[in-house]
């Protein structure tokens, strides 16, 4: 799913090739993608984009006349940059939003249509729509300790959480808690003062780092290769790599559709977590530390 650093990206992008520039047609690929039934999506062609802003993980195009297309690109959602009036592409076409200086096409990879678009009139109704998540970039260390700590989550659901922090996901939760040296399934309530401040910290740092780091790759250009596993990640997605701080193989618990990804030298004390399910199915014989999981790897 495209995160804080992908959405500032993309509105970067977006901003020299649509801003002040009238939206002059939007072509519907698939009919779901619309989540709101008014006011319709024809009432925002003609209209000027007169602001650009992020929403947590959405971004929103702001239209004259208090109207708003709020575009959320889930898990699989892509924005492209082509010429005036490009056709949608037959299979994972959603949208196409025609300027007079080229179409953004938005494309959803899969067989589930999780994107969406909101067309929203007003800004009362707009704001509604806000999840409320504290912005960490410019947050102070007390302002980001009493929104982490106001419910007892683990690290991770509460990095996580649209509702206590915007627009950090699964790939840069798991990049800041490296960053940290903290456990992604320690609780909230359980922090000290070094941890919290360790933490802030690092959510700031690891965000700013990536936003730099893509806008160097992107290198001026409209970004094509939005994904959530990237070259130079610490852990997210690296499981079994070696750590780059101490060498020692990442790990990974899977739980529902998402899972973290962690180094137990560096994190949790060299301790192993263990998802719900696995430790049900091997109970006695699920390894507690990475010694002896390495050591049971090479008994193989």
């Amino acid at each position: 799913m495209p995160e804080l650093p992908d959405i500032v990206l993309y509105l970067e992008a977006l901003a020299p090739r649509v801003l002040n520039q009238p939206l002059e047609r939007v072509r519907i690929g698939n009919p779901f993608l619309v989540r709101t039934p008014t006011p319709p999506i024809a009432d925002a062609e003609g209209r000027r984009v007169v602001g650009l802003h992020r929403m947590g993980k959405r971004i929103v195009f702001v239209m004259e006349g208090d109207l708003f297309l709020v575009l959320h690109l889930m898990i699989a959602g892509r924005l492209r940059w082509r010429d005036r009036g490009a056709a949608i592409p037959g299979k994972v076409g959603l949208a196409a939003f025609d300027f007079p200086t080229g179409t953004a096409i938005l494309t959803e990879q899969g067989s589930k249509r999780q994107a969406s678009l909101h067309v929203i009139a007003g800004s009362r109704n707009l704001a509604a729509l806000d999840p409320g998540g504290l912005e960490v970039l410019g947050s102070t260390l007390n302002e980001f300790a009493e929104q982490l700590t106001r419910e007892r989550h683990t690290l991770k659901r509460a990095l996580t959480d649209p509702h206590i922090f915007s627009g950090i996901g699964n790939a840069y939760s798991d990049e800041i808690l490296h960053a940290a040296r903290l456990s992604p399934m320690k609780l909230t309530d359980s922090l000290t003062d070094a941890e919290l401040e360790r933490l802030h910290d690092a959510t700031i740092e690891t965000l700013e780092k990536w936003v730099e780091r893509l806008r160097d790759e992107a290198a001026g250009a409209f970004p094509e290769t939005v994904t959530a596993f990237r070259e130079g990640m610490a852990v997210h997605g690296r499981y079994r790599q070696p750590c780059p701080v101490c060498g020692s193989p990442v790990q990974r618990i899977v739980y529902a559709t998402n899972e973290a990804n962690y180094c137990a030298s560096c994190q949790t004390g060299g301790k192993l977590l263990s998802d719900r399910a696995l430790a049900r199915l091997l109970k006695d014989d699920w390894p507690k530390t990475l010694d002896e999981m390495e050591k049971r790897r090479s008994q193989r």
